[in-house]
């Protein structure tokens, strides 16, 4: 299937592209492209910010839309918004593409939480936006931005997209105990740094 490389940025709300999804699964040619010209732009800058070659994204972005074209009947909206389920499928192309190359694999935690913050943020605010803007908010953003970037990554997938352990440790390409320490960790010291907020 040819699939052309970059189209202009359009936007889409989750439930637009779990429509298009839910089409695609059904073969439906029109929704693919619609979901294209909707994330593609965002998903080609997520896999050069990993790959740092443009040929190297273009091709890891053509095969990632190919892998979702093909699975997009097993995407479960109860596991991660559409989104993060792409950029997950892009992030593993891209690092097969650097194993394939004989590169030292190392994501930056903090880079692949921006982008993925970035993939993810409506151009309307939204009563989750709102919310951020909260004192409760604010003091949880706070003390997230003090835990190690790793751990904060898998506590961000575990809690805020509703992944259990395993599925967290299979989307970081990690052992299940190495995320559950983590995530242990992480609440461990998210907790601490909430109370002294709290009685400051």
């Amino acid at each position: 299937m040819e699939i052309p490389l970059i189209q202009a940025p359009a936007t889409a709300d989750a439930s637009q592209l779990h429509h298009w999804l839910s089409a695609i699964a059904k073969q439906d040619g029109r929704a693919f492209q619609a979901l294209y010209d909707a994330t593609s732009t965002k998903l080609f800058g997520f896999a050069l910010r990993i790959l740092h070659k443009r040929e190297l994204a273009e091709e890891v972005l053509q095969d990632s839309y190919v892998n979702i074209w093909n699975n997009a009947g097993s995407y479960q909206s109860s596991l991660a918004a559409p989104m993060t389920w792409m950029i997950t499928i892009v992030r593993h192309r891209a690092i097969d593409q650097l194993r394939r190359l004989d590169h030292d694999v190392e994501i930056d935690g903090e880079d692949f939480d921006m982008d993925l913050l970035q993939a993810l943020e409506s151009t309307e605010p939204t009563p989750a936006r709102r919310l951020e803007l909260s004192q409760d908010a604010r003091a949880l953003s706070s003390c997230m931005s003090r835990l190690e970037s790793a751990h904060r990554q898998a506590m961000a997938l575990a809690f805020f997209h509703d992944l259990s352990h395993s599925e967290v440790a299979q989307q970081l390409s990690l052992p299940i105990g190495t995320v559950k320490t983590w995530i242990r960790r992480g609440l461990d010291k998210l907790r601490l740094c909430l109370n002294r907020k709290e009685a400051a």
